[in-house]
Parts: structure tokens; C-alpha cells; sequence
């Protein structure tokens, strides 16, 4: 929530869905309950949530049966970008899910780094997560990411230490360019008291 405030300058008093809003869109950052899975971790779980951070669960967490998922390619990934005032197809599931379930530490850290891509990202930003992603996904699962496409917006995004691969790998499944927001926010999407003013800063 500091970050919301400190580099935002955005109120924190009585201002819960636009900080919440902020984290979600903007702030690179993802939750990790593992372990036992008490009643504590669902509450920290869902607070993360409220806040708009996604988590990762560990395989005990199914027996509580409450998953946000998303579908990647088939869901509307339209957000309102707050300096044009329009909403933008994005085409990218970023964060894709807000709780989800992984079997291992090692697809919960290929996870974890997917989860903390941001649509705000900036190209340096951008590389450097991908960079993570695609790094540990080739470490554990032995391939580049088969949902790669959708995280790369336009070629200033790709790795340079991955470049050729990826772009081969672009190149074979019909990659396009994507728009890239500089103030991605969700009000303005849906019914709300708050105005769309309230998250330009």
C-alpha cells in the first residue's frame, strides 16, 4: 500500500479500491502460501487478494476449493488507459490469475515469476521478468514457455540473452505487436463510485 503512496502520491485514507487497483495493474508483486494450509494462510491469501496481489498456493490448498483462474487466451483482457481516457485490448493475461494452485516448488517458482508481470512494465522491466520466466521455466521444465507470445509486447521486450530463441519462437506461432499502457487501471471498466481522475497522478 506504501508504494500506491509514496510513488503515486495516491491518498490512502478512504481510498482502498484505487490503491487496490494501483497494486493490481501496476506493482510487480506476487503472494506464496505454502505448507500446511491453515485458516491463517487462507486469511493472508485473501488479503493479498484484496489488495490486488495474486498467489500462488501450495497442493494443500485444494481441500478449500476457492481458485481465481483465469482463461488466458479466451478471457477480455480490456483496461482503461488512464491518460487517453479509452479502453485497450491488451491481449495479455497479466497478472493471469489471482490464487491458483501449483504441485511443486518448482512450478510455483516458474509461476511466481509469470504472475509478476505487469501491463504497465516498461521495456528494461519487461526484459528483465521475461528474462526470470522464460530462465526458470527452461531450468525446471526444460522448454521455453509455450504462453510466451502473450507476455511480449513489441521486440524492445524480448531478452537479449534469449533473442534468437524467441524470436524464432515468435516468428512460428504468429506473434503481433501489442499495445503497451503507461497507466493501466480497471476504473472506468466496470459500474463504480469512482472516478477515473482519481487514478491519475
Amino acid at each position: 500500500m506504501k508504494v500506491a503512496n509514496i510513488f503515486a502520491t495516491l491518498p490512502l485514507r478512504g481510498n482502498y479500491e484505487v490503491i487496490a487497483d494501483y497494486i493490481l495493474n501496476r506493482v510487480g508483486a506476487c503472494g506464496l502460501a505454502w505448507g500446511a494450509y491453515s485458516q491463517k494462510a487462507v486469511s493472508i491469501a485473501t488479503g493479498c487478494n484484496r489488495l490486488g496481489i495474486p498467489v500462488v498456493l501450495g497442493p494443500h490448498s485444494a481441500k478449500y476449493r476457492r481458485l481465481y483462474l483465469s482463461r488466458k487466451e479466451e478471457d477480455d483482457w480490456t483496461v482503461m488507459d488512464g491518460r487517453e481516457k479509452k479502453l485497450v485490448n491488451t491481449e495479455e493475461p497479466s497478472p493471469e490469475h489471482l490464487i491458483t494452485v501449483v504441485e511443486s516448488k518448482e512450478r510455483a517458482m516458474v509461476t511466481m515469476a509469470k504472475l509478476c508481470i505487469r501491463k504497465n512494465d516498461t521495456a528494461q522491466g519487461r526484459q528483465l521478468k521475461l528474462t526470470h520466466y522464460i530462465a526458470l521455466h527452461k531450468q525446471y521444465m526444460g522448454s521455453l514457455p509455450d504462453d510466451l507470445h502473450l507476455f511480449v509486447r513489441k521486440t524492445t521486450d524480448i531478452p537479449i540473452f534469449f533473442k534468437k530463441e524467441v524470436m524464432a519462437y515468435l516468428e512460428k506461432v504468429g506473434w503481433k505487436e501489442k499495445p503497451v499502457l503507461t497507466l493501466p487501471t480497471l476504473i472506468g471498466t466496470y459500474p463504480s463510485e469512482v472516478p477515473l481522475d482519481a487514478v491519475v497522478h
